[in-house]
Order: structure tokens, then C-alpha cells, then sequence
């Protein structure tokens, strides 16, 4: 979940693909504008307007601002998302659009493929490269060899403490809200399932990975746990979403594609609430009442 899933990362990392770094810029050079879409009364929703959206999120963007940007552009009442991406991630976030949205629980909740980059040398306050320096350790001790063996261990159902700057609420609280405050809590660790984890490249400090998680899983906490495993310390430098569920990034627009073109092209991308519901039967994910 990272980044991270509430209603916060099998089609893995195309061979060749660049990771993407974090962009040093200001976060608002990269947001839509926030009066995009025409002015007035929302316009009612054509039975061609309920169903899934898929986008490729740029870095520097929240989730949030996904969703706002789709909603003002073409002026919907009804827009959600299916599990976070922080803004230091990229890659598949799903959309859900009028009475779709009543799906977004359910969908958040599939298995999600993401690839990842660890870098070790140095923790974070966040566990990812947009927080404080909190540890420096030598990391150049390591050898390939150790990496696989410590990355092999976490292949399973584990159990995985939730980092301060998630959206997990604590006694009504949500722990980004403490964390923002300079407050740390005690936290109660809960399962996962990691169902394959894959090194893609050693290069040290860096090692780029791919897996398949549960909803859940704080690739940010994996690599910090890591870190620390290999007798270092370690942080995620990169993360980018590639499948949720039966969604696929491969199927997704960009926001370039959405503020360029207009509503019928929206439509032409999205799958109808009818559609998914076929396909999620098919696959066996549509829980019974």
C-alpha cells in the first residue's frame, strides 16, 4: 500500500524501464488547475459516466489531486480512488466514477504489483526520500549474495508495523496527523502477504525489486526493515504501481491525456460499471452479499 491504501504498490516492470526519481521541484508546479472544467451546475451523469477510470499518476501529484483534477475537467459529481499512491509514487491509480464509486472499498482491497527501488545507507523520518536524514550507516560491507538472502525471508504471510506516516487511525487519529506533529506512538504490527518478491537489479547502495502484496503492505517499511536486516539502514527512493487487482497500468491514460482531450474521450477510456462487474465475477473477486 504506498504508497498508501485507503478507499493507501501481473504485469511487472517492462525489461529496459527507467525507475523514476524523486523531483527535487515544487509539488505545486506539478497539480492541475483547480478551475479546469466548466463552470455552473455539475452536469448529470450519462449512464456512460459510471464506471473505472484508469490513471497513470505523476510524481509530485497526490492521489487527491487525481481525483480533483478528473472531477473539475470534466465536471463530474462523483469521483473516488482505490488505494493511495503518495506523491513520491507513480504508476496505476484506479478511479472510480459516479456509481462506481460504491465498488471502492472492494476494489482497494485486491492484491496490488509494484516495483520499487531500496536505497541503503541512510533512514528517514518517512521511510521514503521526501523525509529527514535519521540514520547514517556504512553500507559498503554488503555483498550481493547477503541482499538475496535477507530479501528472501520476507516472501510469506508476515506481520509488518505501519510507519508514522500512513493514514492508519490510532484512537480516532490518523497517524499522519501525529506524525505532523512531532508525535510518535506505539503501534500494533498487522498481517500480510508478500506472494512473490523479485530482485531486479543489485547495483549498491540501490536494489531495484518487484512484488506482489496484500492490501495492506508499506513497501516504505519493507525497505526500512531491510536496511536494517543487512546490519545498515535503508529507505525507499522509488515506487511505482503496476497492477491492482484485474487493473492493469498498461490500460491507463495519462493526466496530460485527460486535460488535452474531452469528455467522449474520457468515456472511450473508461470501463463501464457493467464491464467491471463481468470481470471481476470472472475472476472471482465479487464477494456475495
Amino acid at each position: 500500500m504506498d504508497s498508501q491504501e485507503t478507499p493507501s504498490e501481473a504485469a511487472p516492470a517492462a525489461s529496459g524501464e527507467t525507475r523514476q526519481r524523486p523531483d527535487r521541484g515544487p509539488r505545486k508546479d506539478f497539480r492541475g488547475p483547480r478551475k479546469d472544467g466548466p463552470r455552473g451546475r455539475k452536469e448529470a451523469p450519462a449512464d456512460d459516466d459510471h464506471g473505472i477510470l484508469l490513471i497513470d499518476k505523476p510524481m509530485t501529484w497526490t492521489s487527491h489531486d487525481v481525483v480533483n483534477f478528473v472531477r473539475r475537467r470534466h465536471n463530474l459529481a462523483k469521483v473516488g480512488h482505490c488505494g493511495t499512491l503518495d506523491p513520491l509514487a507513480t504508476g496505476l491509480l484506479v478511479l472510480v466514477l459516479g456509481k462506481a464509486t460504491r465498488m471502492a472499498e472492494h476494489l482497494a482491497a485486491e492484491d496490488k504489483i509494484y516495483s520499487s527501488t531500496l536505497t541503503l545507507g541512510k533512514a528517514t523520518a518517512s521511510y521514503d526520500s521526501d523525509g529527514e536524514i535519521t540514520e547514517e550507516k556504512p553500507w559498503e560491507q554488503i555483498t550481493e549474495a547477503e541482499v538475496r538472502q535477507v530479501f528472501s525471508r520476507y516472501i510469506g504471510e508476515l506481520t509488518q508495523m505501519p510507519p508514522m506516516v500512513s493514514a492508519v487511525k490510532v484512537g480516532g487519529k490518523k497517524l499522519y496527523e501525529l506524525a505532523r506533529k512531532g508525535i510518535e506512538i506505539e503501534r500494533a504490527s498487522r498481517p500480510i502477504k508478500i506472494t512473490s518478491l523479485k530482485i531486479d537489479r543489485v547495483a549498491l547502495p540501490e536494489v531495484d525489486f518487484t512484488l506482489h502484496c496484500s492490501k495492506g503492505t508499506y513497501v516504505r517499511t519493507l525497505c526500512h526493515d531491510i536496511g536494517h536486516d543487512l546490519g545498515s539502514c535503508g529507505h525507499m527512493s522509488a515506487l511505482r504501481r503496476h497492477r491492482s487487482g484485474v487493473f492493469r497500468l498498461e490500460d491507463a491514460v495519462t493526466v496530460d491525456n485527460i486535460r488535452d482531450n474531452d469528455r467522449d474521450y474520457m468515456r472511450s477510456k473508461m470501463v463501464p460499471l457493467a464491464t467491471m462487474l463481468t470481470r471481476l465475477a470472472a475472476a472471482g473477486l465479487l464477494k456475495k452479499d
